[in-house]
């Protein structure tokens, strides 16, 4: 046990666990036990504990961890072992599952064959006790050059920097290297992330990398020495490769809700973010409004174009399912409906230039029966009607369905709140069938800089979008965005007449 504090109470120290995946070890285990440091036994700071997790070895590694154990009687060690291989990854998350439900502070992952220097250990610790970083990883390509010295084959040793460039510039990181297995994690920071759904095999450490900075959690790298001895490498490194690029490009793929994977999905409350500072729906209709005029924006959302609109002289009203105080601060006057059976009545001394349907019909239980009231609602009004929704015929999904891929996920075109799906054809047809006439159709290209970050990459691949999309719309347009103005109806038509009539002398 960890040295207390005098008169400290053993339960209000900080728990730090060392956590030692074994597979087919007993050659090396008893060494890396052996050099843990005998300062984490005795340190008035932390307490530590360390289990060792033999994932169903074909060797004696077990029976020699129960020995070390045995003859060490003093140090607070455990032994589990998985009653059938969980793989590389599925020993992770055994391992970092009961450091949660033993209410430890911190997790260190150590490996069992001595590829790692277990006396670093609580250089790993520290920054996560004092709550300087969420994670401490232990890279040996900080200086690169040691790492060959220190016996890294060079194909490794190349393949380590290609596949990390390629990973930070996909995620927007700045690790030195991806690939360690010496990692040091906050305990606090992986309950917040969904590693249950990580990969069993070598690319768990790639999924729990991309969890923790799509959280925007801090990474901590220290140096540590490279060791390659005569320990077995279980990773076919080709298909390593292929796995960990594979997970990071779905990763961002799934910021479009093209396809969808639990590991990536984080928010516990559904948004969608601001997309008017680069070609967008949201762009889209910022330019259909002249200013000064006054909006009705159905479906408000979080409030992103409202609250840009107002600053060009704008009167906005929202109205939404939901409408808190927060959203209320982006209007002039907001109030809470259900879209699905709306009540306009508020708003029938008011009168609206624009109207604004944003990503909002495809949530629809019934659109042609909304769009119908709709018209009727405003068509004496004459306002132009924006509607952006997307695309189900973009070619990314055609491609899925090549496939058998229809993945439903948390935004996207396959939002998995959408209710109905729409192509060029199909919209035109409805907004006709409501009584509107379309004066504009656009294509709208995927939101590039939501995936990639607002760079040259993500900007250059939008470039290259909106020009397929000159090509063709159906088919390379993420969204569609569509102008209309209401068709008079007859009983309106009949008025006009007999107004009109009754001026002749």
């Amino acid at each position: 046990m960890g040295r207390m504090i005098a008169g400290e109470n053993e339960y209000s120290m900080k728990k730090a666990l060392v956590m030692i995946i074994a597979y087919n070890a007993e050659r090396h285990i008893a060494g890396v036990l052996d050099r843990v440091p005998e300062s984490l036994w005795n340190n008035p700071w932390y307490r530590t504990d360390v289990v060792v997790i033999d994932d169903c070895s074909q060797d004696r590694t077990s029976q020699v961890v129960r020995e070390y154990i045995n003859h060490n009687p003093g140090r607070p060690i455990r032994l589990l072992r998985n009653a059938i291989n969980q793989g590389y990854g599925g020993n992770q998350k055994v391992g970092y599952t009961y450091a949660i439900e033993n209410h430890y502070d911190v997790v260190v992952m150590v490996h069992g064959d001595g590829q790692y220097p277990p006396e670093f250990i609580p250089d790993m610790i520290s920054p996560i006790i004092n709550q300087n970083a969420d994670a401490v990883f232990g890279s040996r390509m900080i200086k690169k050059q040691d790492a060959l010295k220190g016996g890294m084959p060079f194909y490794k040793f190349a393949g380590n920097i290609l596949l990390t460039t390629l990973q930070n510039w996909m995620i927007g990181s700045r690790l030195s290297e991806f690939h360690t297995g010496f990692r040091a994690y906050s305990i606090h920071a992986l309950q917040k992330i969904p590693f249950q759904y990580n990969s069993n095999v070598f690319h768990f450490d790639t999924d729990i990398i991309i969890q923790f900075v799509d959280n925007q959690m801090r990474i901590k790298e220290i140096p540590i020495p490279t060791h390659y001895g005569d320990e077995v490498c279980h990773v076919n490194g080709m298909r390593y490769a292929f796995d960990v690029m594979a997970s990071t490009l779905k990763s961002r793929i799934q910021r479009f809700g093209i396809i969808y994977d639990p590991k990536f999905d984080y928010e516990q409350a559904m948004f969608y973010p601001d997309k008017s500072h680069f070609t967008s729906s949201h762009s889209f209709a910022m330019k259909q409004v002249k200013q000064g005029e006054a909006v009705l924006d159905i479906g408000c959302g979080e409030g992103y174009v409202s609250s840009k609109l107002r600053k060009r002289g704008s009167v906005v009203t929202g109205c939404d399912w939901r409408v808190n105080d927060a959203i209320r601060t982006h209007y002039d006057y907001a109030f809470a409906t259900d879209l699905n059976n709306p009540d306009f009545s508020p708003l029938d001394k008011q009168h609206f230039d624009v109207i604004m349907l944003l990503d909002v019909i495809e949530h629809l239980q019934n659109p042609e029966n909304f769009l119908a009231d709709l018209h009727r609602w405003c068509v004496a009004m004459d306002p132009s009607l924006i509607i952006t929704t997307p695309n189900i015929a973009f070619f990314v999904q055609r491609l899925m369905l090549l496939f058998g891929q229809f993945n439903y996920g948390k935004r996207g075109i396959l939002d998995k709140t959408h209710t109905r799906l729409f192509t060029f054809d199909s919209l035109r047809r409805i907004l006709k069938n409501a009584g509107f006439t379309i004066t504009s159709i656009e294509g709208v290209p995927a939101p590039f800089p939501l995936a990639f970050g607002d760079n040259c990459f993500s900007r250059l691949l939008l470039t290259l979008n909106c020009w397929l999309i000159t090509l063709s719309k159906s088919l390379f347009s993420y969204q569609i965005a569509v102008t209309a103005k209401p068709v008079p109806t007859l009983e309106l038509l009949v008025r006009e007449a007999m107004e009109t009539g009754d001026k002749i002398a």
